[in-house]
């Protein structure tokens, strides 16, 4: 069996999809993409039993057949290789690939594509389709704030939640959390899911350069997201998302608004100087000055930094975690952000001043970080 392939819409389509594989399979087969061949056109499997990417890409051919070919053998010969036809010819009884190029031959072992485990299907979905910028942008805003607890694995993942109304994906890690809203998208019913973070980030990867609509489709334990030639499929994250609103402060008389850069870079360097153990940054606010402080009692480093800034609300200090602050203002693009909040005690919120697109709603909550005085 024989069939033409361009050595670039090859690796391209198969780079996408890689990212599934894992470094130590429980089953040796799945250090393989499967190859499933038909009239004309390749569709290529990439599985770690949690997570399944399945590609398609048209080629020259006539036959029909199934081959599990080495992953890591493949990609590290097509890298290797300048854009040119590849000729591959598989014996399906011996196991056995060759791919000619313009160099030369090449033999790799294959295996039986019939053991290769079976692409799971999302039976009676619910179904959405969704602008492939819109979810890049859910999952690039929120997937930062998912935990890595093995004991909570809820919060491992984002929180999918679809009304009639709008989209709105939540990450938290129990010490700061983020809301992601969209009101220029929603669902036929009000529905929602946890997913893991391997599967979002494979699909943050692929959608930041895709324009067209992601087709979503889930039920109660997977969910598959297709696009242009491609489709993953994942298992969800079982149990109950914790009430998130519950712990956004709806009171904060304290607002301050600021240049997101100017605080970002301040932060930066004044964490520096902060505790290794606590990260922990002071921020003390009065009328139009922001002054930013931190200390390591232990070696005797201490930083302060003043900047202009604007203050609504009662002279106070709180201290936050300078690598939460630095990730969420990472995670803004505006020019200018507010932080409101209430009491040293209570959480602080963030979110965009300027510029924000009016479909769509960022909020940031950080806890803070007790100060010892």
């Amino acid at each position: 069996m024989k069939f033409l392939v361009s050595s670039s819409s090859l690796l391209k389509q198969l780079q996408n999809i890689s990212g599934v594989l894992n470094g130590n399979n429980s089953l040796p087969i799945l250090d393989h993409f499967l190859f499933e061949i038909s009239e004309n056109l390749i569709q290529v499997t990439a599985s770690d039993l949690e997570t399944t990417m399945v590609t398609r890409i048209t080629v020259d051919c006539k036959e029909e057949g199934i081959i599990a070919i080495p992953a890591k053998l493949l990609l590290d010969t097509l890298k290797s290789l300048p854009d040119q036809p590849l000729t591959f010819t598989i014996d399906i009884e011996k196991k056995a690939i060759e791919i000619k190029s313009d160099y030369g031959k090449y033999k790799l072992p294959g295996q039986d594509g019939g053991e290769f485990p079976k692409t799971p299907e999302v039976e009676s979905p619910t179904n959405l389709a969704v602008a492939g910028e819109l979810l890049f942008n859910a999952i690039d805003k929120t997937i930062f704030a998912s935990g890595n607890d093995d004991l909570r694995p809820v919060m491992s993942g984002v929180f999918f939640q679809f009304s009639k109304e709008d989209l709105t994906f939540v990450a938290t890690d129990a010490h700061k959390l983020v809301k992601y809203k969209r009101t220029d998208a929603q669902a036929s019913k009000t529905a929602s899911f946890i997913m893991p973070k391997k599967p979002l980030n494979l699909l943050k990867n692929i959608l930041s350069s895709i324009e067209e609509e992601v087709k979503v489709e889930f039920n109660e334990t997977n969910a598959s997201f297709a696009f242009e030639d491609t489709q993953l499929i994942c298992r969800l994250i079982d149990g109950k998302y914790p009430n998130y609103e519950a712990v956004i402060p709806k009171e904060n008389p304290n607002k301050l608004t600021i240049e997101r850069m100017s605080l970002l870079s301040s932060i930066k360097r004044v964490s520096i100087f902060s505790s290794k153990t606590t990260h922990q940054v002071r921020l003390k606010m009065s009328g139009s000055e922001l002054q930013i402080s931190a200390e390591d009692v232990d070696f005797d480093n201490e930083a302060k930094e003043r900047l202009k800034c604007s203050f609504n609300g009662e002279d106070m200090e709180i201290g936050f975690n300078s690598r939460f602050l630095i990730e969420m203002l990472s995670n803004l693009d505006t020019e200018e952000v507010n932080i409101e909040m209430s009491a040293p005690n209570r959480a602080g919120i963030l979110t965009p001043a300027t510029g924000n697109d009016e479909n769509e709603q960022v909020l940031m909550l950080v806890m803070p970080v007790m100060l010892n005085s």
